[in-house]
């Protein structure tokens, strides 16, 4: 049985009820990847879906214009301020997309360095007790990368702090709402902290067609190429159903139309001088989709993270806010 047939098989197995046959099914096909075991029998894949907004914020904000930091401040304004999701004292951790320590910011394979800095201002402005920035590059030292795509100049100028992921830190974490894994090797500063800030930049990948919000949590992990199988959607969203955005910032003031994640050429940069903010990563990710001439339907892990709860693909029922800045 192909890795198609087996995923199909698990679906409608659960779609019948999820019972002990189901269970067992799903126990027996998923092991056959070789990699982790599947989540104990009988456990929820779904998980609880995203909260509503409080009165009178948008679902999902939009801002247009050519000042990244103004971008991130009516868009996070939009959704009931920064306050809404960092309380004063909090520990507060930014994950940016850092992968690579040999692209400048202008080539739009990692974060926008001014949209990074504009979130550690407004965080410690609601009265953070502190605000780190780390990633967990594929591609050079961490330092490196920090230094040559502009975030670590950007975020001390901000008063915020850049940290370097200790191995020893990451620690395998059960994922009690797993399909396919039963755990995860989880940086646990980012469990451990008040507030997690998701920024990733968007842009084209060959593997996944877009990288945005949920895969870029592939940085908080120190295995990330064990998540590159024929199961990696289902993969990446057992990571999400573990490690849970408070917010999520999709950068998008330049976005790499091609030979992404680390691009390289300048003729692969579109400047659309967009930022997406919103509670609801599945949502944030499909607004992303978008701005390619795509919807949630083309990108594999936006429509499993959906089907799992995280949060919806339905752009059109969500009180969506539109910013020109």
């Amino acid at each position: 049985m192909d890795t198609i047939d087996r995923r199909r098989f698990i679906e409608k197995m659960l779609a019948l009820g999820g019972g002990a046959a189901a269970a067992a099914a799903l126990m027996s096909l998923a092991g056959c990847s070789g990699g982790p075991s599947p989540a104990p029998t009988g456990e929820n894949i779904t998980v609880a879906p995203p909260s509503a907004p409080p009165a009178g914020a948008a679902y999902l904000a939009v801002a247009r214009g050519e000042h990244p930091e103004a971008l991130v401040q009516r868009s996070i304004a939009a959704l009931g301020g920064i306050e809404r999701f960092v309380k004063p004292g909090n520990d507060v951790i930014i994950k940016p997309n850092i992968c690579t320590s040999n692209r400048a910011p202008e080539y739009a394979a990692t974060t926008n360095p001014e949209v990074v800095a504009a979130l550690v201002t407004l965080c410690l402005g609601a009265g953070a007790a502190r605000v780190r920035v780390m990633d967990y590059p594929f591609s050079g030292g961490h330092e490196e990368a920090y230094s040559s795509s502009g975030i670590a100049e950007a975020v001390a100028g901000a008063g915020g702090r850049m940290e370097v992921m200790a191995g020893m830190k990451f620690q395998d974490t059960p994922a009690p709402h797993g399909l396919i894994l039963s755990s995860c090797r989880v940086y646990q500063e980012i469990l451990d902290a008040d507030v997690l800030i998701d920024v990733p930049i968007a842009k084209q990948h060959g593997n996944t067609v877009l990288t945005l919000g949920m895969k870029n949590l592939l940085g908080v992990v120190d295995n990330p190429s064990s998540y590159h199988t024929a199961q990696m959607s289902e993969r990446v969203v057992d990571l999400n159903t573990v490690v849970r955005p408070h917010l999520v910032v999709v950068d998008a003031v330049r976005i790499l139309l091609n030979n992404g994640p680390t691009g390289g050429s300048l003729n692969d940069v579109k400047r659309t001088n967009t930022v997406i903010a919103s509670h609801d990563i599945v949502a944030a990710d499909s607004y992303g989709a978008t701005l390619f001439g795509k919807t949630a339907a083309d990108l594999p892990i936006v429509q499993a993270g959906a089907r799992r709860g995280l949060g919806t693909t339905d752009l059109g029922s969500l009180n969506i806010e539109e910013i020109p800045v």
